[in-house]
């Protein structure tokens, strides 16, 4: 919680008022006065579970601390004592040492203030090294040493004897340290300075100077070079040694590089990036011109990248007509339709990186103000010489950031002692300072509303002076965490922002004038100024919420039925993903879970709702919409993942950049986001909701016990175990898509930690159930950190429908043998000895010639569609045509009727795919094919290319004409219809395939290309990498594997199902469980990320209980009246709008007509089922079944 408030104090004073970060140690050396003015930054770790490969590369964020602060932090300085008197002295610590991610260092020592060898006194983060303040009596010695506090709270100490120090009687110092050098002699660095609280220098003479000087934000993050004031024009000899290293560097980065070099001052910089947006803006490499260009103009502006004077004489209109440029063409962008959410991300970086273009800034001589200063005639002539070439003739012949730098430098030393110099020529400079502040667009939050003021309309104006007052409140407010006056500034800042976001959603016309353009890029500043503002408010409303007990106090006040106390942190949460959909991130997914959030919170909790506990149900209803949120902003993060790492690292290095900055990139943009706090907010109340279901986060898809090494690894695939050898392994998985193969990875593989969510149907989890693989996800952060913490370490992994357990495992003798045994109690004493080989295969085998194959199509209803000619699947749907009829006259113990339907069909038996590979006279080619893939190893691409060049073949294959004569012939000239898959190894009691081979949404054979195309495909489908490594782990010869085509009429569902007649989970014969998920039924078996609705339904009482309410972003639709062209559509799906969500009696109602048709079939097919099907108006259809995995 400290790190969360030292955040949010130093991002307000960046936003909320004209303040300064200086990160590093910014050095404003003035020549004649030997005074330093220093400011530290800090930062709090990040602890993110999908920053993959680079987790290890990052710090933390970069934040600094104002120089400016509050009136109530003015009051409290003036109150407080200064340090180093009186018998005291102050040590600034600096320990010159980087840990890895997520360590943290402190330190200890002998005194009360270094906490007594037992407390843990933090030091805060920066790119110099670690730092601490500390106040001690003067005259006495210290002890003490540095100690690295690891992810998993164990801890490291320096080596060697204690550090010892004998400190001084009084003063203020500063000791630099380096680690595991406890013996070095250290200097006592004197610091003149007094230090405030929030670690910001001012001089012991003027305390107030730089509260007073309105220092920009711009300035606050400047990393470069310390101003210097000149009497003479020698900056052009001012350049420091750079070094560019382009070897390896190829294209655009390349490109960029190599204009830095050419490129001394800003203009020219800026017109490299201008060149390299413009000249990319139709190619495929649109994007990462931008993301190179955010980059560069990042360090730029920063000063890590220092700009010089060249010899040239160009003024400040110079720059801001490149910078108009650059602005026009990124509103272009930003409004193209083609424009991807990760470009618009990047776009929002750019921009405040650009000059302002205002008119007065165009104009021929701009910024004649420091001109007339310069030649006053009543300030001393020195300080007018500094002034001249420091500032105005720099600035009027290669105006660069570092002006601002000096001008607010200069600013300082103008006011520190007040009545030095006259009031006119002070108001005239700060005067100056406000219009470079505003050239540079680097005013603060309220300074660049202003500026827009008049650009409003009446009721735009309203909501302006309606925030600025909240805020100003707020701002004078003793308690900074008061939520109701949060709320209510939030509240305005909601309005005014999105005031000014549909002011821009018109876009930029072709032919609009400077001015208008010049506008937009103030709005579009202070839209994007608004959004920060808006993480400081949520970071304050995040602390008052821990203040008042966090998720503890909000499950607590669930359990008193209090739910009144969750309406803040939901409406909070509910504005600020609203935000997110403002700055052009998944605006649909946004809108649609602020939505849900808004609805739940109307419908408030009832004491039973359709015969259930109306709190558990209250409880399952918002931790959907809850991991729907949070899953939004792990989106966000992984997509700077995506677009910046590399890059900054490529360019970094090229650029000479700071190894330390290169790091900490992409940690910054992460936490410095809104996201960053969305993201918090939505775990806390996860945690609040998972304490009051009594979860810990688990969902169990196998249950079962097992033991062995856990690892960890990125994801399942073929070399994911490096070297594990026989040796047993649970795999802790940080990500899946619901389509590998556990046994491609490892036949050693017992059990399986999932770190998301996963539907339990995809194939992922019924090959793990086929396997009897123990398989558990897990969601709660907490829970991670404890998995993570047990990684290399034998452990046991226990989970059932109850509770899932993993603790430390001690091995007992050397023999390795660590067994599984899963709930049926069956056990197998061996790893190695798993899944379905040859010898239980008993599928039809494939034909290797088209002799005796029908030229035609089987119908369903045919007796001749059985397994030997068109495979399990094709068999079990013409079962299930016959049984439809009957199953009209079919009701459960209360009534509830099993009545279903069953699409029309015909099936392309086996041996139509041999047959064209015959006519077109690739056969040979074939047979070559299949015999090299079935040896080809999974690593190096050997089997990748073989698989690919084999599916080329078969992708170009087309069905004979006798077989599209017959489907016209059965089906209307306008049928939408579904291609989809019946090979001999799939809907096997053993061997399921669920999701593994392809089907074909919406085509018709009147459209020619599109259906052959789709027949291709599922034959093709046949020798996917991941299909022929499920039948290698199952121990099935590739070619013993065929493929028929299922063609049926395409239904356009609300809603699509699976049942298991037999509980997954607690193998209960009792119930039906269904898996439900909105439109069509891909999105359950390809394990999208999200979850289904979980219905669980008595096959003999009928109660139905709900396990899980769906999240799942999208829907995929077949419209009825568009074309039959193999395309489906993408809804974003609201579930407040969805019976099944918010409609008691029709879940109860739903769930037992589908428990009623489940256990139906289950008694006519002998034994347990999984039964796909979906539900089109009121008419349940069942499209498959097959034998469930045992």
């Amino acid at each position: 919680m400290l790190d969360t408030l030292v955040m949010d104090s130093l991002r307000l004073r960046v936003l909320d008022c004209p303040s300064t970060f200086i990160h590093n140690r910014i050095q404003f050396r003035f020549l004649h006065l030997n005074k330093l003015f220093v400011n530290r930054r800090i930062c709090s770790p990040l602890r993110h579970q999908h920053l993959g490969q680079y987790h290890k590369h990052l710090s933390g964020v970069v934040f600094g601390v104002s120089t400016e602060t509050s009136e109530e932090e003015k009051k409290k300085k003036k109150m407080k004592p200064k340090s180093g008197h009186g018998g005291n002295v102050r040590i600034s610590f600096r320990l010159d040492h980087q840990v890895e991610f997520g360590e943290h260092v402190v330190i200890l020592g002998s005194t009360k203030e270094l906490g007594s060898w037992k407390k843990n006194v933090p030091m805060k983060w920066s790119e110099s090294g670690w730092l601490c303040d500390l106040e001690f009596k003067g005259g006495e010695s210290i002890e003490y040493k540095f100690v690295i506090v690891r992810n998993d709270k164990s801890k490291a100490w320096e080596a060697g004897d204690n550090r010892i120090l004998k400190l001084p009687k009084g003063g203020s110092f500063e000791i630099v340290c380096h680690w595991n050098k406890t013996g070095e002699a250290v200097d006592l660095l004197h610091l003149e300075e007094d230090v405030l609280d929030n670690g910001s220098v001012v001089t012991d003479a003027a305390p107030d100077a730089l509260l007073e000087v309105g220092t920009s934000p711009f300035v606050g993050q400047w990393q470069g070079k310390s101003a210097s004031f000149m009497r003479a024009d020698d900056h052009w000899n001012r350049e420091m040694e750079r070094k560019w290293d382009t070897s390896g560097l190829q294209g655009l980065t390349l490109k960029l590089v190599e204009g830095d070099q050419r490129a001394r001052n800003w203009w020219r910089k800026l017109e490299v990036v201008r060149e390299l947006i413009v000249e990319n803006l139709q190619s495929d490499e649109r994007l990462e011109a931008l993301i190179y260009s955010a980059i560069y103009l990042k360090w730029i502006n920063t000063g890590k990248i220092p700009c010089f004077e060249d010899g040239g004489h160009h003024r400040p209109n110079r720059h801001a007509e490149i910078s108009r440029l650059i602005f026009r063409e990124l509103e272009r962008i930003s409004c193209r339709k083609d424009a991807s959410p990760q470009e618009v991300l990047v776009i929002r970086k750019i921009h405040p990186c650009l000059p302002s273009f205002k008119a007065e800034f165009t104009a021929s001589v701009p910024l004649t103000r420091i001109r007339d200063i310069a030649h006053r005639n009543d300030i001393p002539h020195d300080l007018k010489l500094e002034i001249k070439h420091t500032i105005q003739n720099k600035l009027h012949r290669n105006a660069g950031p570092e002006d601002l730098v000096a001008t607010e430098a200069m600013l300082a030393k103008i006011t520190k002692n007040p009545g030095e110099y006259s009031e006119s020529f002070v108001e005239q400079f700060k005067m100056f300072h406000s219009e470079l502040k505003d050239f540079f667009n680097a005013g603060s939050l309220a300074e660049q509303l202003d500026s827009i003021r008049e650009s409003l309309d009446e009721q735009a104006a309203s909501a302006l002076s309606s925030f600025l007052e909240c805020k100003k409140c707020l701002d004078n407010l003793e308690d900074s965490s008061n939520i109701l006056e949060l709320t209510k500034t939030m509240q305005s800042l909601d309005a005014l922002r999105e005031v000014i976001v549909k002011g821009l959603e018109s876009g930029l016309r072709n032919d609009a004038s400077d001015a208008a353009i010049a506008r937009r890029q103030k709005w579009r500043l202070c839209e994007i100024g608004l959004e920060d503002y808006l993480f400081v408010l949520l970071s304050r409303f995040l602390n008052a919420l821990e203040t008042k007990g966090g998720a503890h106090w909000l499950a607590e006040n669930v359990e008193l039925k209090n739910i009144s106390s969750w309406n803040d942190p939901l409406g909070m949460l509910v504005v600020g993903i609203r935000h997110l959909g403002f700055s052009a991130w998944k605006p649909a997914e946004c809108a649609a879970i602020g939505n849900e959030l808004f609805a739940w919170q109307e419908k408030g909790l009832s004491e039973k709702e359709g015969g259930e506990d109306g709190k558990i149900i209250w409880a399952l209803r918002l931790k959907a919409t809850l991991d729907r949120a949070r899953r939004l902003t792990e989106e966000y993060s992984e997509a700077l993942l995506q677009i910046f790492p590399q890059k900054v690292q490529l360019l970094g290095k090229a650029l000479g950049i700071p190894e330390n900055s290169v790091r900490t990139y992409t940690e910054a943009e992460i936490r410095a986001g809104i996201i960053f706090q969305v993201s918090k907010l939505c775990t806390l109340l996860l945690k609040a909701v998972r304490s009051t279901l009594g979860s810990q986060g688990w969902d169990v898809l196998v249950p079962g016990a097992a033991v062995g090494k856990l690892v960890q690894v990125d994801r399942i695939s073929p070399g994911s175990l490096l070297s594990s050898g026989d040796e047993p392994v649970i795999l802790a998985v940080s990500k899946a898509d619901g389509d590998e193969e556990v046994a491609a990875a490892g036949s050693n593989i017992l059990g399986v930690i999932l770190l998301q969510e996963l539907p339990h149907l995809s194939h992922l989890g019924v090959r793990a159930r086929q396997e009897k693989v123990v398989f558990v996800t897990c969601e709660d952060d907490e829970k991670v950190s404890d998995i993570e913490r047990l990684a290399g370490k034998y452990v046991r992994l226990e989970a059932s429908s109850t509770c899932v357990n993993l603790n430390p495992y001690i091995t007992h003798g050397n023999d390795g043998n660590f067994g599984l045994k899963t709930l049926s109690g069956s056990s197998s004493s061996t790893v190695l000895d798993r899944g379905v080989h040859v010898s239980s295969f008993s599928a039809s085998k494939a034909p290797m010639s088209s002799q005796g194959v029908s030229t035609g199509v089987i119908l369903l209803a045919d007796a001749d569609a059985d397994a030997m000619t068109s495979g399990a699947k094709a068999a079990a749907c013409g079962r299930l045509a016959s049984l439809s009829a009957v199953s009209e006259k079919v009701y459960s113990d209360q009534g509830v009727p099993a009545s279903f339907l069953v699409p029309a069909g015909v099936v392309i038996p086996f041996g139509s795919m041999q047959l064209a590979l015959e006519q077109s006279k690739c056969m040979d080619t074939f047979v070559s094919f299949l015999e090299q893939i079935e040896t080809a190893g999974p690593e190096g691409g050997e089997l990748d290319n073989l698989c690919c060049q084999l599916q080329e073949l078969i992708s170009a294959l087309r069905p004979s004409e006798d077989i599209i004569e017959s489907i016209e012939r059965i089906f209307p000239a306008n049928a939408h219809l579904i291609v989809r898959s019946s090979a001999n190894v799939e809907d096997l009691a053993g061997m399921s395939a669920a999701g593994l081979y392809e089907s074909i949404p919406n085509v018709n054979p009147s459209n020619l290309r599109v259906f052959q195309n789709a027949v291709a495909q599922v034959w093709a489908s046949l020798y996917t990498r991941r299909a022929v490594l499920s039948r290698r782990a199952a121990g099935v010869s590739q070619k013993d594997a065929t493929m028929a085509v299922l063609v049926q009429e395409m239904l356009s569902p609300d809603l699509s199902f699976v049942l298991h007649t037999l509980s997954p989970t607690d193998r209960d014969h009792n119930s039906v469980e269904a898996e439900i998920a909105p439109g069509l039924g891909e999105t359950l078996a390809s394990g999208t990320r999200g979850t289904p609705w979980r219905l669980s339904s008595g096959k003999f009482d009928g109660l139905v209980r709900t396990q899980a309410f769906a999240n799942f972003s999208e829907e995929m639709l077949v419209s009825g009246a568009g074309p039959a062209d193999g395309v489906v559509i993408r809804l974003t799906v609201d579930y407040s709008k969805k019976p099944l969500t918010v409609d008691p009696i029709f879940r109860r109602q739903l769930g037992q007509r589908l428990c009623s048709v489940g256990f139906f079939l289950e008694r006519k097919f002998g034994c347990p089922q999984d039964i796909e099907g979906c539900l089109v108006g009121k008419d349940i259809y069942v499209v498959q079944t097959r034998p469930q995995p045992h």
